[in-house]
């Protein structure tokens, strides 16, 4: 028998608390543990950790919302959480258990004030996708266009600074945030604003508008048309725009050809937010986008947008072109620019600077085409992290470039799972230019 979901505050709380109480008392023991010597202290912390990620990632799955949210976000952050929790709710982004379409239906009645046979000629009870904090269920309205509906689980909007407070209370209780408290607070303050943002469906209509503006002089971008007859705060209705999930692009229906010009189309798109528009799709993993085998590109949620401060952008580009140019004193200085650097702190040996540029810019060495299947950029990544530490004192969470960075790895992992063979070199420095991104 399905477990009844858990929508309001009061019980979305007891399931945090229950779920900190646990995770504390797991941390408290391993540390008396260590303390008295009875371990191996490297191999029980990752086996303690691991226990806990599970626990974690299950709890945020069943409750959805908020905290399954900042589950993501943390899967997708290497520096905010140990790697066995980076691992452990990477399922959150795949993985999403659905709600039972009653409580979807109700949903619908209460926040549109009909009913659904009023409302819809037909709507599936089977969710044609589920998320965090809401699923979509394909329709069609009586005037025969097809659509789909996002609905919002229902509690998720009004418990969302507890959910948040309980979760931050669990990671820190359990020795699990890796920042000092100011980071922490910057860091937590900044994904609350993206997650009222993204709770609130009348924004992400406006960013729809938005976005389709900005794209409007580029026909291979498809994104779908906000229906406003039925959409609400916690309502979306939106045209059926369908297309190719990454894992149905395939040899027997996109050529070689294909694949890379739609590489290129992805490489634009970002760009052109990052450097022209300043304002970014922040929730850039692979059920947001789809393909058709002409090349069109379409983008999905805009729940998640991030408007970029004009001196952040400009700090990204000069920090990419210090890169590229391996001028590491000047990198050092737009690092600090960008938040990520610690300005009291001495400054970064170049060394270390020239390891991590000769990893990330293996894509952008020259005008050859890359091999974006073959890549192994995460990978190097990876066998490099023990290296921060020795420089933990003088980095932080760069905040206000999150979702740059968020935006760029979920990228990297578009491109490798489609194949793309691309040479990015010379679009990346028309972008950089004086005139970057100028149409």
């Amino acid at each position: 028998m399905a477990k009844k979901p858990v929508t309001s505050r009061a019980g979305r709380f007891l399931k945090l608390a229950g779920m900190t109480a646990s995770v504390a008392g797991q941390y408290a023991g391993q540390r008396a543990r260590r303390l008295l010597g009875t371990e191996n202290e490297e191999g029980a912390r990752s086996e303690s950790y691991t226990r806990m990620a599970g626990q974690i990632a299950e709890t945020l799955g069943e409750l959805k919302g908020a905290v399954m949210k900042v589950g993501q976000i943390a899967s997708q952050t290497q520096d905010f959480l140990p790697r066995e929790f980076s691992e452990a709710l990477e399922k959150l982004q795949r993985e999403a258990p659905p709600m039972p379409f009653e409580v979807i239906a109700e949903q619908i009645e209460t926040e549109l004030g009909k009913s659904l046979g009023e409302l819809f000629e037909y709507i599936q009870d089977t969710p044609y996708a589920s998320a965090s904090i809401g699923q979509v269920h394909r329709a069609r309205l009586h005037d025969g266009t097809d659509v789909i509906v996002k609905v919002q689980y229902p509690g998720v909007d009004e418990s969302c600074d507890s959910d948040l407070k309980q979760l931050r209370l669990t990671l820190r209780l359990g020795g699990l945030l890796k920042m000092p408290k100011a980071s922490v607070d910057q860091l937590f303050a900044e994904i609350r604003e993206r997650l009222k943002e993204e709770l609130d469906y009348e924004n992400e209509a406006r960013n729809i508008r938005l976005f389709r503006r900005f794209h409007q002089d580029q026909p291979w971008v498809r994104i779908p048309a906000v229906i406003d007859s039925h959409s609400t705060r916690r309502v979306l209705t939106l045209e059926l725009v369908e297309g190719d999930h990454v894992s149905q692009v395939t040899p027997d229906r996109y050529d070689q050809a294909t694949i890379n010009l739609i590489g290129h189309r992805i490489f634009t798109l970002m760009a052109d937010q990052l450097f022209r528009f300043q304002c970014i799709h922040g929730d850039p993993h692979a059920g947001n986008f789809a393909y058709r085998p002409d090349g069109t590109v379409i983008l999905y949620d805009f729940g998640c947008v991030k408007k970029l401060k004009p001196e952040i952008v400009e700090a990204y580009r000069k920090a990419l072109i210090a890169a590229l140019n391996e001028d590491y004193e000047a990198l050092d200085r737009h690092l600090i620019d960008l938040g990520a650097r610690v300005e009291d702190q001495p400054a970064v040996d170049e060394a270390y600077y020239a390891m991590w540029r000769d990893i990330l810019i293996v894509p952008f060495l020259d005008d050859q085409p890359y091999d974006f299947g073959e890549a192994d950029i995460h990978k190097r990544v990876a066998a490099k992290t023990s290296t921060v530490f020795q420089y933990l004192n003088r980095f932080q969470p760069p905040v206000e470039s999150l979702f740059i960075d968020r935006m760029i790895a979920g990228h990297y992992w578009m491109l490798k799972r489609l194949g793309v063979q691309a040479a990015f070199r010379p679009d990346l420095e028309r972008y950089l230019s004086d005139h970057a991104g100028s149409p």
